[in-house]
């Protein structure tokens, strides 16, 4: 009897701890499932921001490439622009030396 109840006594302290057990490894679960969620969350959150900022480099990629676009027209008007004054420069020079002849040659008929 006395062999059998210190069994008993001893099943006893084993289901204690048991249940000890049982209830440290359930918070610890639900500690482990609270850090899952939260860090699901930071996913999801991540996940938005990082389909934010794709949308945004989409956008002002193609804000890059019509600004290079005017840049390039705005490169070729300037060219443009230089030509058409170097041959106004010519046509003035042109003009100028007319214009002297001319009055040269007016100059020298009044005499």
């Amino acid at each position: 009897m006395h062999h059998y109840l210190s069994k008993l006594i001893g099943l006893r302290r084993s289901v204690g701890s048991s249940k000890e057990e049982v209830e440290s490894l359930q918070k610890e679960k639900m500690q482990l499932k609270e850090k899952e969620d939260k860090a699901s969350m930071e996913i999801k959150l991540l996940l938005e921001q990082i389909s934010t900022l794709s949308e945004n480099l989409k956008k002002l990629k193609l804000e890059s490439e019509n600004k290079d676009k005017q840049v390039e027209t705005a490169e070729a008007h300037v060219v443009s622009l230089q030509k058409q004054c170097a041959d106004l420069l010519l046509e003035y020079d042109r003009l100028l030396e007319d214009n002297q002849n001319l009055q040269a040659r007016a100059t020298g008929h009044r005499i």
